[in-house]
């Protein structure tokens, strides 16, 4: 197996509480620093470091670009989007070309409004300046590079976990679950998780991993508890996973020791 490996879900801007942040989580930035300050002074007990990057479009399924209401407006950030809202003609795509596409979706899930965040190539996108320093100072001294992983950048389904859209698109394997992307998370002894947000996308990106791999993959998982925290208002659902994993076999740890 190899080692230890560290997964880094979405370590991005404009999931910091940092202006001009556009879907700050409280505490993401402290997270992050944490988690900085783990791989500078243990970095070298790490076999490799996965990165994952939500990257999106403005016109996005989860934006206010894609959708109208009869009289012209888009939906403010936090509407949420049901088959009904669809039906009933309160909420449609903007490109008409669409429709079809969407009643499909929406009669498998619904959806919330985000605001437009980790738009690609803004600063939003980029990865927090401690961790991202922290990233290339390990590079240097490890002689090795993380593993990038962007996700999201089709505009017509949600893509929370960092391995499989919401709603996987058939014509586009980037949607879909590929276990050669995660070999080398699968091969290790151990891989330490964290990153934002985790009511959200560490969440989901874990739930696919071992829903993929089983309870075995779930027993060699550690999550860091002081570098994720969740988006306000769904602290429930976060802490249904944190219960969740830990049934499974996984355990909690902080940064200060996991690696000491």
């Amino acid at each position: 197996m190899a080692g230890t490996q560290l997964l880094i879900i979405d370590p991005q801007n404009d999931f910091c509480d940092i202006a001009p942040a556009a879907l700050p989580v409280t505490g993401a930035s402290a997270d992050l620093e944490r988690l900085a300050a783990l791989i500078e002074v243990h970095g070298a007990r790490l076999d490799g470091i996965t990165v994952t990057l939500d990257s999106h479009h403005a016109y996005d399924i989860a934006h206010p670009a894609y959708w109208r209401a009869p009289g012209g407006e888009e939906p403010a950030p936090f509407t949420r989007i049901d088959l009904d809202a669809f039906e009933s003609g309160r909420w449609t795509p903007a490109d008409e070309r669409r429709r079809g596409h969407v009643r499909r979706y929406l009669r498998e899930t619904g959806l919330l409004i985000w605001p437009e965040h980790c738009l690609v190539g803004s600063w939003g996108q980029g990865i927090y300046a401690p961790l991202r320093a922290a990233l290339s100072a390990w590079e240097r001294r490890e002689l090795r590079v993380p593993w990038l992983m962007h996700k999201g950048l089709n505009p017509d389904t949600e893509h929370f976990s960092a391995f499989e859209a919401e709603v996987p698109d058939a014509h586009d394997a980037h949607t879909q679950f590929d276990p050669r992307r995660v070999a080398h998370l699968l091969a290790a002894e151990r891989v330490i998780v964290a990153g934002e947000a985790l009511s959200h996308c560490v969440a989901a990106s874990v739930r696919t991993l071992i829903r993929h791999f089983g309870s075995d993959f779930a027993a060699r998982l550690v999550l860091l508890s002081d570098a994720s925290s969740p988006v306000a208002g769904f602290e429930a659902e976060a802490a249904v996973f944190v219960e969740e994993l830990l049934a499974q076999g996984a355990r909690l740890a902080r940064c200060e020791s996991v690696l000491a």
